[in-house]
């Protein structure tokens, strides 16, 4: 008898230990599908899919959104072709943000654009500017409505588009909006309360002109003049009148395909602001990777306004205020872990965000690749190159300086990441932090550091969560698999 119960507490002393083998291995590693990269993406939003279709309640809307590449003019260019030109776009990108944080930062008014030289639910689709956002969505202008590809870009407030007469315009997918034809079109009048929302609403004084006017300058060298006027939006059957939209005549730069933007910060002027009463100051989107096309197996990514936006069980984190700039979203980020242990060397001291506005870390559906202050960044390459010291490594691939070659594998165990916020942990899949940039099996640590003290958290590392922004509770929410 003796036997016999030694036996089973030494099965059960075996088991145990193997569960918490399990379980450390698990938080230790991560399982990568090796794929290579895909070609451009199809539209998920067909041109035939109606937006006039009442699908939608009064407090909730759900949009489907797309990729970029799918309606630009490279949509046929090579998949390392696709991925270079979106690894361009991200460093302008990120160089206009930490262009307008800097100079916020060094401002005791609030901002204002300088003019260049010269001058729901829903699907979502990946780009506008060069470096204005990655991600459009199909909606409707004016009455009768107009169907139009709208960048989706959560740091920019104006929503604007191109129209008629054009000064300067740039090519875009659809034809450009003549406010002429739209019953609901509204021009605002200058020193109006609604005017005098812009960060400068004195332009229209200083031009004698009796129509607002509001111009919108991006770190590129990209931007848009015109006037500022009120719409109806169309999504899918949800009207949503008087919207303060910029209905741009002189628009200049890298601008690509799209008709305009939908300013989704968290200026007095966004999107989100502005329908507040409605939606209730919450939106959320779900990016897949940027190739989906929509299939069963791949769900569009989409866009939800309202109140459904903000699933319950979500990981929150509070949103910080800037109190130089109210556009970006800025999080509290603790740390960060590699392979189940904290990394050493990062910490909450390198993203606070100081009295002045400097420093913090913002989350952005705009960019790519999330860039970290260089000494954290350091501190995680170095931590995820250990802890991945038995793949094979490989050559820099333009801002990656950690690689490795994967070719011949089908899949491949590579270390945790984790990211520490206020209020609670947000751990990613491989294929967020370790992703293809060749057709070869060359794949990359989808970090970057910056010299700037500004750290910025991109739509690769959200992939794959719907991320909730809670303008009211003042939060952030993350949810995996929730496309």
């Amino acid at each position: 008898m003796g036997t016999k119960v030694q036996n089973t507490l030494i099965f059960s002393v075996a088991v145990l230990f193997l569960s918490l083998s399990s379980a450390a291995s698990s938080s230790q590693y991560n399982t990568l599908v090796v794929n290579t990269l895909p070609s451009s993406p199809i539209l998920s939003s067909p041109e035939s899919e109606s937006l006039t279709t009442v699908s939608q309640s009064t407090t909730s809307l759900s949009l489907h959104l797309s990729h970029v590449d799918a309606i630009s003019s490279f949509s046929d260019a090579s998949p390392a072709e696709l991925f270079n030109l979106r690894l361009k776009r991200d460093s302008l990108r990120v160089e206009s943000l930490t262009t307008l944080a800097a100079v916020s930062s060094r401002r005791n008014v609030t901002r204002r654009a300088p003019r260049s030289a010269g001058g729901f639910s829903g699907a979502v689709i990946s780009g506008l500017s060069q470096g204005s956002g990655e991600y459009f969505m199909r909606l409707g202008v004016g009455t009768p409505a107009k169907n139009m590809y709208m960048v989706l870009d959560t740091g920019s407030d104006v929503v604007w588009l191109q129209c008629a007469p054009c000064k300067v315009c740039y090519n875009q997918s659809d034809a450009i909006f003549d406010p002429s034809k739209s019953k609901t079109f509204a021009a605002v009048p200058c020193g109006s309360r609604l005017c005098r929302r812009l960060d400068d609403s004195s332009e229209c004084f200083r031009q004698r002109s009796k129509r607002c006017l509001y111009q919108v300058s991006y770190g590129d060298g990209s931007f848009t003049v015109g006037d500022l006027s009120t719409e109806t939006l169309t999504f899918k059957g949800a009207r949503v009148d008087h919207v303060a939209v910029g209905c741009g005549h002189d628009n200049e730069g890298l601008f690509v395909g799209a008709a305009g933007l939908l300013g989704l910060g968290r200026g007095g002027l966004s999107f989100p602001s502005q329908t507040k009463n409605r939606y209730n100051g919450k939106f959320s989107y779900c990016l897949v990777d940027r190739t989906s096309s929509g299939s069963a197996s791949k769900p569009p990514s989409t866009i939800v306004f309202g109140n459904d936006a903000v699933p319950k069980t979500s990981v929150f984190t509070p949103l910080l205020t800037n109190p130089k700039l109210d556009t970006f979203y800025y999080l509290q980020l603790l740390g960060i872990s590699v392979g189940g242990s904290r990394v050493r060397g990062v910490s909450e001291s390198q993203f606070k965000l100081d009295a002045t506005g400097n420093g913090g870390v913002i989350i952005d559906s705009g960019t790519s690749v999330t860039r970290l202050t260089q000494s954290a960044y350091v501190a995680l390459r170095d931590a995820f190159r250990l802890g991945a010291k038995r793949l094979k490594r490989a050559p820099s691939y333009s801002l990656f300086d950690t690689c490795f070659d994967l070719s011949g594998m089908s899949t491949v165990k590579v270390p945790t990441v984790v990211f520490h916020f206020g209020g609670g942990e947000v751990s990613l899949p491989a294929s967020n932090y370790l992703i293809p940039v060749n057709t070869q099996g060359r794949f990359c640590f989808a970090f970057a550091g910056t010299m700037g003290s500004l750290s910025i958290i991109g739509n690769i590392q959200q992939q794959g969560f719907r991320v909730a922004y809670d303008l009211t509770g003042s939060r952030v929410g993350f949810l995996p698999r929730a496309c």
